[in-house]
């Protein structure tokens, strides 16, 4: 997982979610890849997809079930899980904050 990005479009806006408890920054690699960064607060919380999703934990740890099954996966930093497009999961962070980076559009 990278440490940092070069030649990036960074949005200056937040993305707020859940009372503050989710917060990232979209930003727009140089090739026009989107990415978000991120911090995930203790809480369980839901979110759609509408492109793919890659979800890199980079610190921290949480559970994941994936829309449309019941398997509950433990990702732990330095690990990541594929979200279909138009799909969603629900993530559970349980102890400190969890980081991520979270790629859209086909992997």
């Amino acid at each position: 997982m990278p440490d940092s990005f070069d030649n990036v479009s960074v949005s200056t806006k937040a993305n707020v979610y859940f009372d503050g408890k989710v917060v990232s920054h979209s930003l727009i690699l140089a090739d026009g890849r989107k990415k978000s960064l991120g911090v995930i607060f203790p809480g369980e919380y839901h979110f759609g997809t509408g492109d793919p999703e890659v979800m890199e934990i980079t610190t921290g740890a949480c559970e994941v079930v994936i829309d449309g099954t019941t398997d509950t996966r433990a990702v732990a930093a330095g690990s990541s899980f594929l979200v279909a497009g138009n799909s969603g999961f629900t993530i559970r962070v349980t102890d400190s904050p969890c980081e991520y980076i979270c790629s859209f559009g086909t992997p």
